[in-house]
């Protein structure tokens, strides 16, 4: 049996995901595939976090799984030992308790 050739990895993902994919997104994919790092998708991820806070402040649970995936990306960005992965989540849950806090008192009924 002869062996396989290998594809590109990129080739390789564009199939995968092809299905899951909206046609729109599916043009975007060769694109988003050049981008190396998560320097953006940090920055992405803590913008729609600002912004999920802003507008959901009662959606607690939704806050929780954006801060731990905001920790998990920075931790493996940075390639943070476990104590200061541990660390950062904490800091970072209760930077999402004071903000939950200020948007409160900046309710006309809070």
């Amino acid at each position: 049996m002869a062996a396989r050739a290998r594809k590109p990895g990129r080739e390789l993902a564009s199939r995968f995901y092809a299905e899951a994919l909206s046609e729109a997104e599916r043009a975007d994919l060769p694109v988003a595939l050049e981008i190396e790092g998560v320097d953006e998708e940090i920055a992405l991820l803590r913008l729609r976090l600002r912004k999920a806070l802003e507008e959901h402040p009662e959606k607690h649970e939704l806050m929780f799984k954006g801060i731990e995936l905001l920790t998990k990306m920075v931790a493996a960005r940075y390639r943070l030992p476990k104590r200061e992965r541990r660390e950062l989540g904490e800091q970072l849950e209760n930077l999402r308790q004071e903000l939950v806090e200020m948007l409160a008192k900046a309710r006309p009924d809070g």
